[in-house]
C-alpha cells in the first residue's frame, strides 16, 4: 500500500501531483484526510473530478485493509474498537473517567477557565503516551501545536522524573510547532500527515484549538467566517486522528454566558461547531486547592465527575500529596521519640530524686 503513489491514481498526472505535494499532500492517505473540496481548490480541477479521485484513493485503502468497508456488521465494528489504543493518564481518577485512558481515533476536548489544569493535563499526556504498552502507554511520539506559548520543557522534565522516565529521551520524542495565527495553525495541521507517519506520532495536542480564532475574528460580523474556518480545522483534526490511529487532544477556552441566572454560567468557546465534532468533552474547574473534571459529553461514558490535583507528576490523584505529607509527618514524629527515649528516662529519675525532701529520712 505504501508503494501506491499519487500519480498512480486515475486522473492524477505529474502537474497535479506537484500541486498536491506543494500543498502538503504526499500520499493517498493525505487525500482522504483533506477531502475532495480542498483537493479541487488546490489543484484547480472541478469538484466532481476531485471527488472521483478521492473515492479511488478510499477504495484502494479499503482493499488494503487500512479503512473500513462501506457496510459492516456491528460485530466487526466492535472488534475494530477493541484494537483502539488507550493512553493512561497516570492517575486512577482520570483512567476511571476515561474508562482506561485517552482513546486514539478520537478527539478529546478539555475546556475550563484559566488555571484549571488544562495545559498541565496536556503535558502529563505527553509523558504517559511514551510509556511501554504494558504500563498503559503507546510507546509513541507527540506532536504539540502550541498556540498560546504555554509549552514548557522544564515541566516535561519534572513530570518525566516523577514517572521514573529519562527526561532527555522524553523530550526528544515531543515535536513542538508554535502557531502564530489561525491560518498558520491550520497550515501546520495540513502539513502534519507526513510527519505523523514518519515519526510514529500517537498523540496530537493542540493547546489551544480555538484561542487564535477567537482573538482574530471579533464581533458578530465575523462570526460566520470564524465558525467556517474553525469547522474546517476541527474536522481536519478528527480525520487525522481516525486515519492515522492517533489520539487528538485539544484544549478550549471558556466564557461566562450572560443569560444564565442559576447554575454554572461557564460555556466553552466554539459553539456547536466544536461541540458536535469533539468525541469527548471534559470540563475542568477549580474548587479551592482541588480541581474537578467532569465528563460532559461522550458516546458511551456516563456523565460523572472526578477530583484531581496538580503536583510534580503533572495531574495526580487527590490523595497523592496527602499521603506524601502524612508519611513525612509520621517519620518526623517517630524519629525524635526514638532518639529522646533514653533522655526521657534519665530526666524522670532525676526528677523523682529531686522531689524527695532532704529531712524525709
Amino acid at each position: 500500500m505504501e508503494d501506491l503513489r499519487l500519480d498512480q491514481l486515475p486522473g492524477v498526472g505529474p502537474v497535479t501531483t506537484k500541486k498536491l505535494s506543494d500543498a502538503g499532500i504526499h500520499s493517498i492517505m493525505d487525500l482522504i484526510v483533506r477531502g475532495p473540496v480542498e483537493l479541487a481548490e488546490i489543484s484547480g480541477m472541478d469538484k466532481d473530478t476531485a471527488a472521483n479521485i478521492v473515492e479511488k484513493a478510499r477504495q484502494a485503502l479499503v482493499e488494503g485493509g487500512m479503512l473500513a468497508k462501506d457496510f459492516v456488521s456491528a460485530t466487526e465494528i466492535y472488534k475494530r474498537r477493541q484494537e483502539i489504543g488507550r493512553i493512561t493518564t497516570g492517575t486512577e481518577c482520570f483512567d476511571l473517567l476515561f474508562d482506561g485512558g485517552v482513546e486514539t481515533q478520537a478527539l478529546t476536548e478539555v475546556y475550563g477557565e484559566f488555571g484549571s489544569g488544562k495545559t498541565q493535563f496536556c503535558h502529563t499526556m505527553c509523558v504517559t503516551v511514551q510509556k511501554p504498552k504494558e504500563e498503559g502507554g503507546l510507546e509513541g511520539t507527540v506532536l504539540y501545536i502550541d498556540s498560546e506559548n504555554t509549552f514548557r520543557p522544564e515541566r516535561i522534565v519534572s513530570i518525566a522524573k516523577a514517572h521514573g522516565m529519562d527526561p532527555e529521551k522524553v523530550l526528544d520524542k515531543i515535536i513542538v510547532a508554535r502557531a502564530y495565527n489561525s491560518a498558520h495553525q491550520t497550515l501546520i495541521l495540513e502539513e502534519a500527515s507526513q510527519m505523523i507517519q514518519e515519526n510514529n506520532i500517537k498523540l496530537l495536542v493542540v493547546d489551544s484549538a480555538v484561542g487564535l480564532f477567537r482573538s482574530e475574528y471579533l464581533g458578530r460580523g465575523t462570526l460566520s467566517e470564524r465558525q467556517q474556518r474553525l469547522n474546517k480545522f476541527v474536522h481536519l483534526l478528527v480525520r487525522i486522528a481516525e486515519t492515522y490511529n492517533c489520539a487528538a487532544l485539544a484544549t478550549n477556552q471558556v466564557m461566562a454566558s450572560p443569560d444564565v441566572f442559576f447554575g454554572d454560567p461557564t460555556r466553552p468557546i466554539g459553539g456547536n461547531v466544536v461541540a458536535h465534532t469533539s468525541t469527548y468533552r471534559i470540563y475542568f474547574k477549580k474548587s479551592g486547592k482541588k480541581r474537578i473534571a467532569r465528563m460532559v459529553d461522550s458516546p458511551h461514558h456516563p456523565e460523572q465527575e472526578v477530583i484531581f490535583g496538580l503536583g510534580e507528576a503533572g495531574v495526580i490523584d487527590p490523595d497523592s500529596e496527602t499521603k506524601k505529607k502524612t508519611t513525612k509527618a509520621t517519620k518526623s514524629k517517630v524519629e525524635p521519640e526514638v532518639k529522646e527515649e533514653p533522655k526521657t528516662d534519665s530526666v524522670d529519675v532525676d526528677t523523682k530524686i529531686e522531689d524527695i525532701p532532704e529531712d524525709s529520712e
